[in-house]
């Protein structure tokens, strides 16, 4: 009969190559975060770190905090761009001919509430969207107009970049105020009589992977249901933000800014959609691998929501900084409630529960058939943070 494993071999550190072998070999073990949950409330932490290789942590971002860097070939005769509008939406021309941006938010006075979020479903779609454009004529481009009608697959380059994609830990939203008040998160109602809350929470990637350690520039995640990159930093990064004795984060911190070919790109992970008194915005579903190279790693992914914190905020009061009421915790925010000052206050997830678990199943099938990498990144997310207020 062979000998028990001693602790220090259930609870050994792993080198990343040895878990890289594991998946070439078809013998990686990934569990979804909840999964692993479960596994370390029935098992214990050291019997499910010594049985779980990789955890999947997913979650969807709803912003407008991001753009579509396309790319048009060369007409004949050429043209020099000037201005342009795709799927009636005005774009934005870049340095070089034919290299296009076209914001993801926008549409607040347009009653077509059309913007770049609109355009980048229509395109996943299949459909063929309108395009008009103005030259600048020259010698060698010598045209002065272009119009016609696109498609996904006529575009050079498509990629969706996305400034604010994951970001660790999120907010409440509640409001102090009379009546309806619409926020980028979707209404809420005042005085504090309802709440949205920003993050998935335990099972998040910020959340199981504090400060997204295992996150840097180039680093491979899920991104809309195809393979996206980290490109580095994003909008509002702040690493130094106080923290849990876990590690967790207490309010948003570190944050990365992700990119993705639209090629690739499934048109069910993700939906545009229009918020009333704030503009366009889309909402994309993301999932990532955790590494468990060590029983602190193995922990702080096992933490569950009721071990969460998210800070309450008062988006009434039009400043910068916004009145923090309270932190409480997911597992409070799971009942569909929280109190507040005594106060009962229905609340709501501005996100998608169902879409972020269709990325971490996705994911888990793509990592145990080594369709994904597994990989550290080469360098870390920068310790600078980008939140630098502009005070003018």
């Amino acid at each position: 009969m062979a000998a028990r494993p001693s602790r220090s071999v259930l609870t050994a550190p792993r080198d990343p190559v040895e878990l890289q072998r594991r998946q070439a070999a078809g013998d990686l073990r990934v569990l979804t975060a909840a999964a692993y949950r479960d596994l370390v409330n029935s098992a214990g932490l050291e019997q499910a770190y010594s049985r779980t290789d990789v955890v999947v942590a997913s979650e969807t971002v709803l912003s407008d905090q991001g753009l579509l860097q396309l790319s048009l070939g060369p007409a004949d005769p050429p043209i020099r761009l000037r201005e342009l509008q795709l799927g009636g939406v005005a774009a934005q021309v870049g340095s070089a001919a034919a290299d296009l941006v076209l914001p993801l938010g926008g549409g607040l006075q347009d009653p077509g509430r059309r913007s770049g979020a609109q355009v980048l479903s229509e395109l996943l779609a299949g459909r063929d969207l309108s395009l008009s454009a103005l030259g600048d004529p020259t010698p060698l481009q010598p045209r002065p107009e272009l119009s016609g009608r696109v498609r996904l697959a006529d575009l050079g380059v498509a990629r969706l970049l996305l400034h604010r994609a994951v970001v660790e830990n999120g907010i409440v939203a509640v409001s102090s105020g009379e009546g309806l008040l619409r926020t980028h998160l979707g209404p809420v109602l005042g005085p504090m009589a309802s709440a949205l809350y920003s993050s998935t929470g335990s099972g998040s990637i910020g959340l199981t992977m504090p400060a997204l350690a295992q996150l840097g520039p180039g680093s491979p995640l899920l991104v809309g249901g195809a393979m996206g990159w980290v490109v580095g930093a994003g909008s509002g990064h702040h690493p130094a933000v106080r923290r849990q004795s876990s590690g967790h984060a207490c309010a948003p911190g570190a944050v990365a800014a992700v990119a993705v070919d639209l090629e690739d790109v499934d048109a069910a992970a993700l939906r545009s959609c229009y918020l009333e008194g704030h503009g366009a915005a889309l909402l994309v579903a993301l999932a990532a691998p955790v590494l468990l190279l060590d029983l602190t790693v193995a922990a702080q992914a096992a933490t569950g929501p009721e071990d969460l914190q998210v800070p309450v905020l008062d988006l009434a009061i039009p400043r910068r900084v916004k009145p923090q009421l309270a932190s409480v915790s997911y597992g409070q925010l799971l009942t569909g409630a929280l109190q507040l000052a005594g106060q009962r206050v229905r609340c709501a997830p501005a996100h998608s529960p169902r879409l972020a678990e269709e990325a971490a199943l996705r994911l888990m099938d793509l990592l145990c058939n080594g369709r994904f990498p597994l990989q550290l990144p080469w360098r870390p997310l920068s310790a600078r943070p980008t939140l630098v207020p502009l005070d003018l």
